[in-house]
């Protein structure tokens, strides 16, 4: 079984503050895991030791029951059975499709090879092309070669180091769906770095959020959007609306849009931050009842929905608003807002 397990990875360049501080990270077998985290967190540091383009200054990495970095221990890239996806393809320019699927298939005989790159070819949606050049492909049909030949030696592990960026918006959905599909075709244990929220939330079976070199958080797609550890891993993963809150009862919290009931009991805690998402906000007629006034300050409009911001008093930072079709309001005008569902009160 091709687990990936990290246990205690540090690794700093020079005299500077460590990259990477003691992080801890399990992919379990066949899992797609993505790694998400701002630019600076080390989340590229971490996946380049992976890869064993770099050596950590302590900790073990181990795929299944090897270990393949630790003290005393560091397997160079070949012989670690890793596959990794770069930024941009990175295919041969001077080789065939079929040649760059291929180029990793050392040791088998000629019909083998032959096969299993027909095999990949038809597995990424492209059966028929390898007889083409890569600057005859799309970005997007550069990106699933790549995947292809990553995939054609088997590999115990891929590493997909943000290879979605080089592709417009309208592509990038496409690809992300087709690799994901691949990787569980072939049961391969996977790790996708990212900084894009929604590509790890709509693409990863485990999503890892890197803060200051640690992982912050691991869980499902649906218990970190949910369940966020704490707030700021609420505001970085999709749009939250962050109130101070007094608690009243047993499952209660009063905040500046009102009373507004808890998921969970608040655990003997007096006032802490409530976290609601924009779709748990409502735009309602003025002085209806159970909510309360704000002014809209700014509409974003997306096609498929909008934000909305709006002022609400007693409350310093505006807060946003989730809206499904036609647009109520505008800029200027007043409005009235109510919560549904619950809250969760975080640390």
């Amino acid at each position: 079984m091709n687990e990936l397990h990290i246990a205690g990875l540090t690794k700093s360049y020079g005299a500077g503050e460590p990259v990477l501080r003691e992080l801890e990270l399990t992919v379990p077998a066949g899992a797609l895991a993505a790694v998400l985290g701002p630019s600076g967190c080390g989340k590229t540091t971490m996946l380049r030791i992976v890869a064993g383009f770099l050596r950590a200054d302590a900790g073990t990495v181990r795929l299944g029951d090897r270990l393949l970095g630790g003290p005393g221990v560091h397997l160079p890239p070949e012989r670690r059975r890793i596959g990794i996806v770069p930024q941009e393809g990175a295919l041969f320019p001077h080789l065939t499709v079929a040649r760059n699927v291929a180029f990793g298939l050392t040791g088998t005989d000629r019909s083998e090879r032959r096969r299993r790159t027909e095999e990949m070819l038809e597995l990424v949606g492209l059966a028929g092309y390898g007889d083409r050049m890569p600057h005859e492909l799309s970005g997007g049909q550069q990106q699933r070669v790549a995947l292809a030949r990553a995939l054609a030696p088997r590999p115990g592990l891929v590493l997909l180091d943000e290879p979605f960026n080089a592709l417009d918006s309208a592509l990038r959905a496409g690809v992300r769906s087709d690799v994901r599909a691949a990787l569980r075709a072939t049961a391969a244990t996977a790790i996708l770095v990212t900084h894009d929220q929604q590509e790890a939330l709509s693409t990863a079976d485990l999503v890892a959020v890197v803060r200051d070199g640690r992982v912050a958080q691991c869980a499902t797609p649906q218990d970190l959007y949910s369940h966020p550890a704490d707030p700021w891993i609420a505001d970085f993963v999709g749009d939250a609306v962050l109130l101070p809150g007094t608690v009243e009862g047993d499952r209660t919290a009063l905040t500046a849009l009102g009373p507004v009931p808890l998921a969970t009991p608040p655990n003997g805690r007096h006032v802490g931050t409530v976290l609601l998402r924009p779709e748990q906000l409502r735009l309602t007629e003025v002085n209806s009842e159970g909510s309360v006034r704000g002014t809209v300050t700014d509409v974003c409009y997306f096609g498929h929905d909008a934000m909305v911001t709006v002022d609400v008093e007693g409350h310093d930072t505006p807060v946003g608003i989730r809206v499904a079709g036609p647009l109520p309001v505008r800029p200027g005008e007043e409005t009235g807002i109510r919560v549904e569902g619950e809250a969760r009160l975080q640390p």
